[in-house]
């Protein structure tokens, strides 16, 4: 048995071509072009990268992209003057501060800064407490794209036994939140959770968020289950003279050539989650232009 490969670039160009066209849409009947802010604090090499491609994704969309690249000794109340600045721009629709934020930076007081209506990284308590409260909202990006692969691949989950390994309010919580809402029935699992190989065989669906390369080894997926790997984790080579060199490479949470073995369908890591994560940002980015001027129904 080998596992189909869940392609996350197919999926991700289907929605920017989505995003793209309802930008032309909105633009030529209202005038309205959707606009989305990134701050970015430091040089953090990984970040640098995300920022760019958010904002280069953003510009091929037809949508307004602002990017502001902030020194890592940024003052907190330096911080917040931005977000109220962009929160009052009607340009822009969407705030998204790329996280981690420099230590000396309290990232909670940020987020809450940023108006909910314009959160298009789903961060805010109001955005997480509607979810759960089955409202509209804007969701995270990175579990939204999750749920995405999920119904491409399966089509209806109602009454899947999902397991989510991982509790952060980034992915864990909200992709658990997301599938209950599925009409999955979903336990919530993580490090320090009993036996946890026999709970994550339980599993239809195995959605790994926690952060440990590998972690998730080919004995503890479910035969023919469906396998979401979100884990973005830097390892050294396997081969001792690129390892020597300092050279790594990103590995997801699961052990990517054991589950092949086992499961049904299986994200690789990269080229899986990951792209997904930027189309949803775009969606969001639009969602919230609409909410704005009154246009969602």
């Amino acid at each position: 048995m080998s596992a189909q490969i869940i392609d996350g670039r197919i999926h991700a160009e289907r929605l920017r071509a989505e995003v793209g066209a309802e930008v032309a849409l909105l633009r030529a009947e209202h005038g309205l072009q959707p606009g989305l802010a990134v701050v970015l604090v430091g040089e953090d090499p990984a970040s640098l990268g995300y920022v760019k491609s958010k904002g280069e994704q953003a510009l091929a969309a037809g949508m307004h992209s602002v990017t502001h690249r902030l020194p890592a000794d940024t003052r907190q109340d330096e911080m917040i003057r931005l977000v109220a600045d962009l929160d009052a721009d009607p340009l822009i629709h969407g705030i998204l501060v790329q996280l981690p934020l420099p230590k000396h930076l309290d990232e909670n007081a940020v987020i809450a800064a940023i108006s909910p209506d314009k959160d298009v990284d789903g961060l805010s308590v109001a955005n997480a407490g509607r979810l759960v409260a089955g409202l509209p909202a804007l969701v995270a990006c990175t579990p939204t794209g999750c749920l995405i692969l999920l119904k491409a691949t399966l089509g209806d989950l109602t009454g899947k036994r999902a397991v989510v390994v991982g509790r952060s309010l980034l992915v864990g919580k909200p992709i658990a939140q997301l599938l209950l809402a599925a009409d999955c029935t979903v336990t919530m699992a993580h490090s320090r959770t009993v036996d946890l190989p026999a709970v994550c065989r339980e599993a239809d669906i195995l959605v790994a968020a926690v952060g440990r390369p590998r972690m998730i080894r080919g004995d503890w997926i479910k035969p023919g289950a469906c396998v979401i790997d979100v884990g973005i984790n830097r390892v050294p080579f396997d081969h001792p003279e690129q390892a020597a060199a300092g050279k790594t490479k990103i590995v997801g949470d699961v052990n990517y050539k054991e589950a092949l073995e086992v499961a049904g369908w299986v994200t690789p890591a990269p080229g899986g989650v990951g792209p997904m994560t930027v189309a949803v940002l775009l969606h969001n980015t639009v969602l919230a232009a609409k909410r704005q001027a009154g246009l969602e129904i």
